[in-house]
Formats: structure tokens, C-alpha cells, sequence
């Protein structure tokens, strides 16, 4: 059997990411342009193909329009935190 590399925690992370993206109503080649990447590399983010790193999530939160703070405050409490 084989084993999944992506935690439940972390498939909560790509929903929250997601989310915020559309709720800020972006597109993926919004965030990509904003942060100079390829709509593929955003998508790729999204899917979990390519984990995010934290220097890499205070970037996508300042695309969003939302403060790095707040993203990991509404993780939290996803999370039961």
C-alpha cells in the first residue's frame, strides 16, 4: 500500500489556501503575476504537487491582500486550535 506524503493537516492548509485566494477573487494567473511565478506553479501549490514553505506563504498572503498573521490565525482554528 502505498503511503500519502500529505497530511490531513496539510490537505486543511490547501483548502484554507484556496479559499483565500477565492475569496479574494483571484485567479491563479492573478497570484502568479503578482508574486512572478507561472499560473502553473500556483496551480501546482494548490494541488499539493509542490509544498509551500513559509517564507513562500507570507508571499501568496500579501498577493491575497491578506495579512500572514490572519491566514495562520484562521489555520489555527481550523485545526482546533
Amino acid at each position: 500500500m502505498q503511503k500519502s506524503i500529505v497530511s490531513r493537516d496539510y490537505r486543511a492548509f490547501l483548502r484554507l489556501f484556496r479559499e483565500t485566494r477565492k475569496n479574494a477573487k483571484l485567479t491563479q494567473r492573478d497570484v502568479a503575476e503578482r508574486i512572478g511565478q507561472t499560473q502553473s506553479f500556483i496551480s501546482k501549490c494548490e494541488r499539493g504537487e509542490r509544498r509551500i514553505d513559509i517564507v513562500e506563504l507570507r508571499t501568496f498572503c500579501k498577493a491575497f491582500g491578506i495579512s500572514f498573521t490572519k491566514f495562520a490565525q484562521r489555520f489555527d482554528t481550523l485545526l482546533g486550535g
